[in-house]
């Protein structure tokens, strides 16, 4: 089967799978983090692969809130869930080895290193999605979804506080987000996350403009 008919059948399979998902890790995040796979692709000097196609499509199979204390397996629980989908549409056993080392390598909190090309590009792309406008929206989003508030009002850029994200959306920008940048593995990834990561400082500039406040040096 080749990317095209494989892409549709895992878009079906996903919306079947992922009824109920949150909307930072449903069919759309999906397909954005396959463009972004492509888009890094095509800037490496990378052939597409049906096993990097599968990985971008099946890497968040099981999703768990952040504050699960399971959070750290939810990528290797997802590519154990993608291996049997993967057998269903066809791929071949070293294919389905590819794809599901991808999706055990994408998470930041897994701790599993990318062994192959198609493993970094998956984790740039994934990476991706939590930067510029979409990440912010996202982070918005899950943190909304945890009841955790915008900001600190009496501080809301932590100037006089250790950033603590666990307590402040907008404490995730400092601790996490904008750190992504320097963690992209291929040189592609890392300038399309700058060019992201700029908007982002970008948008708290002009929050720091509303909030009458100095914007951050983040």
């Amino acid at each position: 089967m080749s990317l095209s008919p494989l892409r549709h059948a895992l878009r079906e399979a996903l919306s079947r799978l992922a009824e109920g998902k949150d909307s930072a890790h449903d069919v759309a995040h999906a397909d954005r983090v396959w463009a972004h796979a492509s888009t890094i692709a095509h800037g490496e000097g990378v052939e597409r692969s049906r096993a990097l196609l599968c990985a971008a499509y099946l890497h968040d199979l099981v999703t768990l809130p952040k504050d699960h204390p399971k959070r750290a397996r939810a990528a290797t629980m997802s590519a154990q869930a993608a291996g049997p989908v993967m057998e269903a549409l066809g791929l071949t056993a070293k294919e389905i080895a590819q794809a599901r080392h991808a999706i055990e390598a994408h998470s930041f909190s897994g701790g599993v290193e990318p062994q192959t090309i198609d493993a970094r590009i998956l984790r740039d792309a994934d990476r991706l999605e939590a930067l510029g406008a979409i990440g912010i929206a996202r982070c918005f989003a899950v943190s909304g979804a945890l009841n955790r508030p915008l900001f600190d009002p009496d501080d809301p850029f932590a100037v006089d506080r250790k950033p603590d994200d666990q307590l402040w959306a907008l404490d995730h920008f400092a601790v996490k987000l904008l750190q992504l940048p320097k963690t992209f593995l291929t040189g592609t990834g890392r300038q399309l996350a700058e060019q992201r990561a700029a908007r982002m400082r970008h948008y708290l500039s002009d929050l720091a403009s509303e909030l009458s406040v100095p914007p951050p040096d983040w």
